[in-house]
Protein backbone atom coordinates (compact mmCIF):
# COMPACT_ATOMS: atom_id res chain seq x y z
CA UNK A 1 0.00 0.00 0.00
CA UNK A 2 2.95 2.34 0.61
CA UNK A 3 3.55 2.91 -3.08
CA UNK A 4 0.05 4.31 -3.68
CA UNK A 5 -0.05 6.42 -0.50
CA UNK A 6 1.50 9.57 -2.06
CA UNK A 7 -0.81 9.30 -5.08
CA UNK A 8 -4.12 8.44 -3.44
CA UNK A 9 -5.15 11.81 -1.89
CA UNK A 10 -3.89 13.78 -4.89
CA UNK A 11 -5.58 11.40 -7.33
CA UNK A 12 -8.87 11.79 -5.44
CA UNK A 13 -8.68 15.59 -5.36
CA UNK A 14 -7.89 15.61 -9.11
CA UNK A 15 -11.59 14.81 -9.57
CA UNK A 16 -12.46 18.21 -8.04
CA UNK A 17 -13.30 17.05 -4.51
CA UNK A 18 -12.15 18.41 -1.14
CA UNK A 19 -10.05 17.05 1.71
CA UNK A 20 -13.03 15.32 3.34
CA UNK A 21 -13.93 13.45 0.14
CA UNK A 22 -10.29 12.49 -0.37
CA UNK A 23 -10.22 11.15 3.18
CA UNK A 24 -13.31 9.09 2.46
CA UNK A 25 -11.34 7.16 -0.19
CA UNK A 26 -9.08 5.94 2.60
CA UNK A 27 -12.05 5.32 4.90
CA UNK A 28 -13.89 3.28 2.24
CA UNK A 29 -11.04 0.80 2.07
CA UNK A 30 -11.07 0.42 5.85
CA UNK A 31 -14.88 0.27 5.92
CA UNK A 32 -14.91 -2.78 3.68
CA UNK A 33 -12.25 -4.39 5.84
CA UNK A 34 -14.44 -3.73 8.86
CA UNK A 35 -17.59 -5.17 7.29
CA UNK A 36 -15.94 -8.28 5.88
CA UNK A 37 -13.68 -9.11 8.84
CA UNK A 38 -16.17 -11.50 10.53
CA UNK A 39 -16.77 -13.34 7.25
CA UNK A 40 -13.02 -13.55 6.67
CA UNK A 41 -12.57 -15.25 10.03
CA UNK A 42 -15.18 -17.87 9.14
CA UNK A 43 -13.65 -18.38 5.68
CA UNK A 44 -10.24 -19.02 7.22
CA UNK A 45 -11.72 -21.66 9.53
CA UNK A 46 -13.55 -23.31 6.63
CA UNK A 47 -11.04 -23.10 3.78
CA UNK A 48 -7.70 -22.74 5.53
CA UNK A 49 -5.19 -19.91 5.74
CA UNK A 50 -3.42 -20.65 2.45
CA UNK A 51 -6.50 -20.44 0.23
CA UNK A 52 -7.89 -17.28 1.81
CA UNK A 53 -4.46 -15.65 1.89
CA UNK A 54 -3.89 -16.13 -1.84
CA UNK A 55 -7.43 -15.16 -2.85
CA UNK A 56 -7.27 -12.03 -0.70
CA UNK A 57 -4.01 -10.79 -2.22
CA UNK A 58 -5.34 -11.46 -5.72
CA UNK A 59 -8.48 -9.39 -5.05
CA UNK A 60 -6.40 -6.44 -3.86
CA UNK A 61 -4.21 -6.76 -6.96
CA UNK A 62 -7.22 -6.62 -9.28
CA UNK A 63 -8.81 -3.67 -7.48
CA UNK A 64 -5.55 -1.69 -7.36
CA UNK A 65 -5.00 -2.15 -11.08
CA UNK A 66 -8.59 -1.05 -11.71
CA UNK A 67 -7.98 2.15 -9.70
CA UNK A 68 -5.41 3.20 -12.29
CA UNK A 69 -8.13 3.26 -14.94
CA UNK A 70 -10.74 5.14 -12.86
CA UNK A 71 -12.32 8.03 -14.79
CA UNK A 72 -14.25 9.56 -11.90
CA UNK A 73 -14.17 9.95 -8.14
CA UNK A 74 -16.94 7.38 -7.73
CA UNK A 75 -15.12 4.77 -9.80
CA UNK A 76 -11.99 5.29 -7.70
CA UNK A 77 -14.08 4.97 -4.54
CA UNK A 78 -15.68 1.69 -5.67
CA UNK A 79 -12.44 0.09 -6.86
CA UNK A 80 -10.62 1.12 -3.69
CA UNK A 81 -13.43 -0.19 -1.48
CA UNK A 82 -13.37 -3.58 -3.22
CA UNK A 83 -9.70 -3.83 -2.35
CA UNK A 84 -10.64 -3.69 1.31
CA UNK A 85 -12.41 -7.05 0.99
CA UNK A 86 -9.26 -8.76 -0.21
CA UNK A 87 -7.15 -6.93 2.33
CA UNK A 88 -9.10 -8.22 5.32
CA UNK A 89 -9.04 -11.75 3.90
CA UNK A 90 -5.27 -11.99 3.60
CA UNK A 91 -4.63 -10.11 6.86
CA UNK A 92 -6.80 -12.41 9.01
CA UNK A 93 -5.37 -15.47 7.26
CA UNK A 94 -1.78 -14.29 7.62
CA UNK A 95 -2.00 -13.34 11.29
CA UNK A 96 -3.87 -16.56 12.10
CA UNK A 97 -1.10 -18.61 10.54
CA UNK A 98 1.56 -16.58 12.36
CA UNK A 99 -0.05 -17.22 15.75
CA UNK A 100 -0.37 -20.97 15.17
CA UNK A 101 3.25 -21.30 14.06
CA UNK A 102 4.86 -19.11 16.76
CA UNK A 103 5.76 -20.56 20.20
CA UNK A 104 4.64 -18.40 23.15
CA UNK A 105 8.15 -17.24 24.13
CA UNK A 106 8.85 -15.98 20.59
CA UNK A 107 5.54 -14.28 19.79
CA UNK A 108 6.82 -10.76 20.30
CA UNK A 109 9.74 -11.35 17.97
CA UNK A 110 7.55 -13.13 15.43
CA UNK A 111 5.14 -10.19 15.44
CA UNK A 112 8.09 -7.86 14.98
CA UNK A 113 9.39 -9.76 11.97
CA UNK A 114 5.87 -9.88 10.47
CA UNK A 115 5.45 -6.14 10.92
CA UNK A 116 8.95 -5.47 9.58
CA UNK A 117 8.10 -7.23 6.33
CA UNK A 118 5.21 -4.80 5.87
CA UNK A 119 7.38 -1.86 6.86
CA UNK A 120 10.01 -2.65 4.25
CA UNK A 121 7.32 -1.93 1.68
CA UNK A 122 6.10 1.10 3.60
CA UNK A 123 9.63 2.53 3.69
CA UNK A 124 10.47 2.05 0.03
CA UNK A 125 6.92 2.29 -1.35
CA UNK A 126 6.18 5.96 -0.64
CA UNK A 127 9.59 7.00 -1.98
CA UNK A 128 9.06 5.08 -5.21
CA UNK A 129 5.44 6.24 -5.37
CA UNK A 130 6.48 9.83 -4.75
CA UNK A 131 8.78 9.66 -7.76
CA UNK A 132 6.09 8.00 -9.88
CA UNK A 133 3.48 10.68 -9.20
CA UNK A 134 5.80 13.11 -10.95
CA UNK A 135 5.08 11.17 -14.13
CA UNK A 136 1.52 10.00 -13.50
CA UNK A 137 -0.84 9.66 -10.55
CA UNK A 138 -2.03 6.37 -12.06
CA UNK A 139 1.36 4.68 -12.37
CA UNK A 140 1.70 3.64 -8.68
CA UNK A 141 -1.61 1.74 -8.84
CA UNK A 142 -0.54 -0.32 -11.86
CA UNK A 143 2.83 -1.10 -10.29
CA UNK A 144 1.20 -2.12 -7.01
CA UNK A 145 -1.27 -4.40 -8.78
CA UNK A 146 1.46 -6.24 -10.68
CA UNK A 147 3.49 -6.68 -7.48
CA UNK A 148 0.47 -8.16 -5.70
CA UNK A 149 -0.12 -10.73 -8.44
CA UNK A 150 3.47 -11.86 -7.94
CA UNK A 151 2.99 -11.99 -4.17
CA UNK A 152 -0.15 -14.12 -4.54
CA UNK A 153 1.73 -16.69 -6.61
CA UNK A 154 4.67 -16.70 -4.19
CA UNK A 155 2.35 -17.18 -1.21
CA UNK A 156 0.64 -20.13 -2.86
CA UNK A 157 3.97 -21.70 -3.84
CA UNK A 158 5.57 -21.41 -0.38
CA UNK A 159 2.47 -22.58 1.53
CA UNK A 160 1.29 -25.31 -0.84
CA UNK A 161 2.59 -28.15 1.39
CA UNK A 162 1.90 -26.55 4.77
CA UNK A 163 -0.42 -28.60 6.99
CA UNK A 164 -1.07 -25.58 9.23
CA UNK A 165 -2.35 -23.65 6.22
CA UNK A 166 -4.68 -26.42 5.09
CA UNK A 167 -8.46 -26.51 5.70
CA UNK A 168 -9.65 -27.99 8.96
CA UNK A 169 -10.72 -31.60 9.09
CA UNK A 170 -13.15 -33.46 11.32
CA UNK A 171 -10.62 -33.34 14.17
CA UNK A 172 -10.49 -29.56 13.89
CA UNK A 173 -8.55 -27.48 16.36
CA UNK A 174 -11.12 -25.76 18.61
CA UNK A 175 -11.85 -22.08 18.09
CA UNK A 176 -11.89 -19.45 20.84
CA UNK A 177 -15.34 -17.85 21.28
CA UNK A 178 -15.39 -14.06 21.04
CA UNK A 179 -17.39 -13.82 24.25
CA UNK A 180 -14.57 -15.47 26.19
CA UNK A 181 -12.06 -12.95 24.86
CA UNK A 182 -14.35 -10.00 25.59
CA UNK A 183 -14.39 -10.99 29.27
CA UNK A 184 -10.64 -10.36 29.42
CA UNK A 185 -9.58 -6.80 30.21
CA UNK A 186 -6.37 -7.17 28.24
CA UNK A 187 -8.31 -8.05 25.10
CA UNK A 188 -10.65 -5.08 25.50
CA UNK A 189 -7.60 -2.86 26.07
CA UNK A 190 -6.04 -4.28 22.90
CA UNK A 191 -9.18 -3.37 20.96
CA UNK A 192 -9.00 0.24 22.17
CA UNK A 193 -5.28 0.63 21.51
CA UNK A 194 -5.69 -0.89 18.05
CA UNK A 195 -8.56 1.50 17.37
CA UNK A 196 -6.28 4.45 18.06
CA UNK A 197 -3.51 2.87 16.02
CA UNK A 198 -5.83 2.40 13.06
CA UNK A 199 -7.09 5.99 13.37
CA UNK A 200 -3.59 7.47 13.30
CA UNK A 201 -1.46 5.06 11.26
CA UNK A 202 -3.83 3.54 8.71
CA UNK A 203 -6.24 6.45 8.47
CA UNK A 204 -5.02 9.96 9.13
CA UNK A 205 -1.40 9.29 8.15
CA UNK A 206 -2.46 8.18 4.67
CA UNK A 207 -5.26 10.70 4.18
CA UNK A 208 -3.91 13.91 5.75
CA UNK A 209 -0.11 13.77 5.85
CA UNK A 210 0.36 14.11 2.05
CA UNK A 211 -2.09 17.02 1.96
CA UNK A 212 -0.57 18.74 5.01
CA UNK A 213 2.93 18.52 3.55
CA UNK A 214 1.84 20.10 0.28
CA UNK A 215 -0.82 22.59 1.45
CA UNK A 216 0.44 23.70 4.87
CA UNK A 217 4.20 23.25 4.55
CA UNK A 218 4.24 24.25 0.85
CA UNK A 219 6.52 21.34 -0.04
CA UNK A 220 6.54 19.60 -3.45
CA UNK A 221 4.31 16.57 -3.99
CA UNK A 222 7.30 14.20 -3.92
CA UNK A 223 8.02 15.26 -0.32
CA UNK A 224 4.75 13.65 0.81
CA UNK A 225 6.19 10.26 -0.08
CA UNK A 226 9.36 11.01 1.86
CA UNK A 227 7.30 12.06 4.89
CA UNK A 228 5.41 8.77 4.85
CA UNK A 229 8.65 6.84 4.46
CA UNK A 230 10.27 8.62 7.41
CA UNK A 231 7.43 7.40 9.64
CA UNK A 232 7.97 3.90 8.31
CA UNK A 233 11.73 4.13 8.91
CA UNK A 234 11.13 5.01 12.56
CA UNK A 235 8.66 2.16 12.81
CA UNK A 236 10.92 -0.42 11.19
CA UNK A 237 13.94 0.74 13.17
CA UNK A 238 12.49 -0.38 16.50
CA UNK A 239 10.24 -3.32 15.57
CA UNK A 240 12.74 -6.13 16.08
CA UNK A 241 14.11 -4.61 19.29
CA UNK A 242 10.57 -4.03 20.52
CA UNK A 243 9.70 -7.64 19.77
CA UNK A 244 12.62 -8.92 21.84
CA UNK A 245 11.83 -6.59 24.73
CA UNK A 246 8.18 -7.63 24.56
CA UNK A 247 9.17 -11.28 25.02
CA UNK A 248 11.63 -10.39 27.79
CA UNK A 249 9.79 -7.76 29.82
CA UNK A 250 6.14 -8.39 28.98
CA UNK A 251 3.51 -6.99 26.66
CA UNK A 252 1.98 -4.32 28.88
CA UNK A 253 5.06 -2.11 29.51
CA UNK A 254 5.84 -1.90 25.79
CA UNK A 255 2.22 -1.11 24.92
CA UNK A 256 2.15 1.76 27.43
CA UNK A 257 5.43 3.22 26.16
CA UNK A 258 4.32 2.93 22.54
CA UNK A 259 0.98 4.64 23.18
CA UNK A 260 2.56 7.60 24.98
CA UNK A 261 5.29 8.18 22.38
CA UNK A 262 3.07 7.76 19.33
CA UNK A 263 0.22 9.81 20.80
CA UNK A 264 2.35 12.82 21.76
CA UNK A 265 4.36 12.80 18.52
CA UNK A 266 1.24 12.49 16.35
CA UNK A 267 -0.50 15.35 18.15
CA UNK A 268 2.52 17.57 17.52
CA UNK A 269 2.55 17.03 13.74
CA UNK A 270 -0.01 19.74 13.04
CA UNK A 271 2.01 22.33 14.97
CA UNK A 272 5.16 21.94 12.88
CA UNK A 273 6.02 24.80 10.56
CA UNK A 274 8.91 23.36 8.55
CA UNK A 275 9.60 20.14 6.70
CA UNK A 276 12.61 19.08 8.85
CA UNK A 277 10.65 19.44 12.10
CA UNK A 278 7.69 17.60 10.58
CA UNK A 279 9.97 14.76 9.48
CA UNK A 280 11.48 14.54 12.98
CA UNK A 281 8.03 14.31 14.57
CA UNK A 282 7.01 11.69 12.00
CA UNK A 283 10.10 9.65 12.83
CA UNK A 284 9.27 9.67 16.55
CA UNK A 285 5.62 8.82 15.87
CA UNK A 286 6.76 5.88 13.77
CA UNK A 287 9.02 4.68 16.56
CA UNK A 288 6.12 4.83 19.02
CA UNK A 289 3.94 2.76 16.71
CA UNK A 290 6.82 0.32 16.26
CA UNK A 291 7.02 -0.20 20.02
CA UNK A 292 3.25 -0.63 20.32
CA UNK A 293 2.39 -3.07 17.55
CA UNK A 294 4.47 -6.18 18.38
CA UNK A 295 3.36 -5.94 22.01
CA UNK A 296 -0.38 -5.63 21.40
CA UNK A 297 -0.27 -8.30 18.68
CA UNK A 298 1.58 -10.65 21.03
CA UNK A 299 -0.99 -9.93 23.75
CA UNK A 300 -3.84 -11.03 21.48
CA UNK A 301 -1.85 -14.11 20.47
CA UNK A 302 -1.37 -14.94 24.17
CA UNK A 303 -5.09 -14.64 24.78
CA UNK A 304 -5.94 -17.00 21.92
CA UNK A 305 -3.08 -19.41 22.56
CA UNK A 306 -1.39 -21.74 20.12
CA UNK A 307 -3.65 -24.73 20.74
CA UNK A 308 -6.79 -23.31 19.14
CA UNK A 309 -7.86 -21.06 16.31
CA UNK A 310 -9.18 -17.58 16.91
CA UNK A 311 -10.49 -16.35 13.59
CA UNK A 312 -13.36 -14.36 15.10
CA UNK A 313 -11.19 -12.97 17.91
CA UNK A 314 -8.54 -11.90 15.40
CA UNK A 315 -11.14 -10.46 13.04
CA UNK A 316 -12.62 -8.35 15.84
CA UNK A 317 -9.16 -7.11 16.80
CA UNK A 318 -8.62 -6.12 13.18
CA UNK A 319 -12.05 -4.49 13.04
CA UNK A 320 -11.04 -2.15 15.85
CA UNK A 321 -8.17 -0.80 13.73
CA UNK A 322 -10.39 -0.62 10.67
CA UNK A 323 -13.03 1.34 12.57
CA UNK A 324 -10.34 3.81 13.57
CA UNK A 325 -9.11 3.98 9.97
CA UNK A 326 -12.68 4.80 8.87
CA UNK A 327 -13.50 7.43 11.47
CA UNK A 328 -10.04 8.99 11.57
CA UNK A 329 -9.84 10.39 8.03
CA UNK A 330 -13.48 11.50 8.12
CA UNK A 331 -13.35 13.34 11.44
CA UNK A 332 -9.83 14.66 10.92
CA UNK A 333 -10.74 15.69 7.37
CA UNK A 334 -13.74 17.68 8.60
CA UNK A 335 -11.58 19.31 11.28
CA UNK A 336 -8.92 20.20 8.70
CA UNK A 337 -11.54 21.71 6.40
CA UNK A 338 -13.52 23.61 9.05
CA UNK A 339 -11.07 24.28 11.90
CA UNK A 340 -7.39 23.60 11.23
CA UNK A 341 -4.83 20.90 10.60
CA UNK A 342 -3.65 21.46 14.17
CA UNK A 343 -7.04 20.39 15.51
CA UNK A 344 -7.09 17.35 13.22
CA UNK A 345 -3.72 16.04 14.40
CA UNK A 346 -4.40 16.94 18.04
CA UNK A 347 -7.57 14.84 18.09
CA UNK A 348 -5.73 12.04 16.32
CA UNK A 349 -3.01 11.98 18.96
CA UNK A 350 -5.63 12.03 21.70
CA UNK A 351 -7.10 8.72 20.52
CA UNK A 352 -4.03 6.99 21.97
CA UNK A 353 -5.28 8.04 25.42
CA UNK A 354 -8.25 5.65 25.07
CA UNK A 355 -5.98 2.65 24.82
CA UNK A 356 -3.59 4.02 27.44
CA UNK A 357 -6.31 4.31 30.07
CA UNK A 358 -7.58 0.80 29.33
CA UNK A 359 -4.12 -0.76 29.45
CA UNK A 360 -3.23 0.87 32.77
CA UNK A 361 -5.86 -1.30 34.45
CA UNK A 362 -5.32 -4.44 32.36
CA UNK A 363 -3.21 -7.44 33.47
CA UNK A 364 -0.12 -8.76 31.73
CA UNK A 365 -0.80 -11.54 29.19
CA UNK A 366 2.66 -13.07 28.72
CA UNK A 367 2.57 -16.76 29.75
CA UNK A 368 4.48 -17.56 32.93
CA UNK A 369 7.91 -18.97 32.02
CA UNK A 370 7.64 -21.66 34.69
CA UNK A 371 4.34 -22.95 33.32
CA UNK A 372 4.46 -26.01 31.13
CA UNK A 373 1.28 -24.95 29.41
CA UNK A 374 0.05 -21.70 27.97
CA UNK A 375 -1.45 -20.04 31.02
CA UNK A 376 -2.25 -16.48 30.16
CA UNK A 377 -2.65 -13.80 32.81
CA UNK A 378 -5.46 -11.93 31.11
CA UNK A 379 -8.37 -12.60 33.40
CA UNK A 380 -11.25 -10.18 33.66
Amino acid sequence: MGIVAPALPAFATSFDVGVTAAGFIVSAFAMMRLLFAPLSGRLVSAAGERTIYVIGITIVGISSTACAFADSYWQLLIFRALGGIGSTMFTVAGVGLLIRMSPPHLRGRASGVWATSFLLGNVSGPIVGGVMVGYSLRLPFVTYGIALFGAAFLGWFLLRKSTLAAPLGDDATPSMPLGEAMRMRSYVASLLSNFGNGWAVFGVRIALVPLFVVEALKAPQSMSGIALSVFAVGNAGVLLLSGRMTDRHGRKPMVLIGLVVSGVATASLGFTTSVPVFLAASLIAGMGAGVLNPAQNAAVADIIGGNRRGGTVLATFQQAADLGAILGPLIAGVLADTVSYQAAFLVTGATAALGLLAWVGAPETRPRPESGTEQVRAAA
